[in-house]
């Protein structure tokens, strides 16, 4: 019977007979190469996200708050990067990342809200 062989370090793999990798370091080695890719858009995608709900957050203490969008740009907010959209019945549309959202105003000013 020939032994299986480890798919991270190639050494011989002992134990079950489905058993693919010789140690967890091996397994979690193997697929953290595998994942690379989509790990690294994920991690870019929170941390863009981070950082905007970090930038409406200093800017609403109030709840209820107007800014311009030259303030919102200071501060490196992504315009790009939500988590959620919600258009009321008179058509204006807010844009939320998690309970923190903005609405466009007219002259570049954006009114921040926090979710209840």
């Amino acid at each position: 019977m020939e032994s299986k062989k480890c798919l991270e370090c190639n050494d011989k793999v002992i134990g079950r007979i489905d058993k693919k990798f010789c140690s967890d370091y091996c397994r979690n080695s193997y697929n953290n190469k595998i994942n690379k890719e989509s790990k690294n858009l994920i991690r870019n995608t929170n941390n863009r996200l981070r950082k905007n709900y970090k930038t409406l957050t200093e800017l609403n203490i109030s709840g209820k708050t107007k800014v311009s969008r030259r303030m919102l740009f200071d501060k490196g907010f992504d315009f790009k990067f939500i988590t959620s959209l919600y258009i009321t019945k008179t058509n204006n549309t807010y844009f939320y990342v998690y309970d923190q959202g903005y609405l466009e105003l007219e002259n570049e000013r954006y009114l921040l809200v926090k979710q209840d």
